[in-house]
């Protein structure tokens, strides 16, 4: 989604990342990104092997590791905000996640959404497009702005 030259992205249920996730990803000031399992939890935890496979397969869910690799690899220099979301009750934990992303993050918030309640309200920013003016070259530092709840 896109408002006031700010973009958002939704990525969950995918499995894995394609080119044109990659593609997207690296347009966006804000994403609520998938970051379902831990590989390590979900190899000795609870689940039959056909589930395993299901989840962690190519139209299952995105692991914390393959979110964290279209973070670091793809992420546009705008990217202000990361909620890492989906997170497996059985399979996961938000340790886990803050551990791995906390130290990736830069000057990205990286936060991770609760089941249980709302998340906060976020504004996004983006700077104006560089506009030329007749008789000198300037740049339009207004911001455009973007709420998203």
């Amino acid at each position: 989604m896109s408002g006031s030259g700010v973009n958002a992205g939704v990525i969950t249920d995918i499995g894995y990342a394609c080119k044109r996730v990659q593609k997207y990803f690296s347009l966006c000031h804000a994403v609520f990104l998938e970051s379902n399992y831990c590989d390590e939890m979900l190899r000795n935890g609870s689940y039959p092997l056909h589930l395993q496979q299901r989840i962690s397969g190519d139209e299952g869910h995105l692991s914390n590791t393959q979110a964290l690799e279209l973070f670091q690899y793809y992420k546009s220099p705008d990217l202000q905000l990361l909620v890492l979301s989906h997170l497996s009750k059985n399979n996961n934990s938000h340790q886990v996640v803050e551990q791995l992303f906390a130290p990736h993050a830069g000057f990205t918030s990286v936060q991770i959404a609760s089941r249980y309640k709302a998340g906060p309200v976020h504004t996004l920013y983006a700077t104006a497009t560089p506009v030329l003016n007749k008789k000198k070259r300037s740049t339009d530092k207004t911001k455009q702005q973007l709420s998203l709840f």
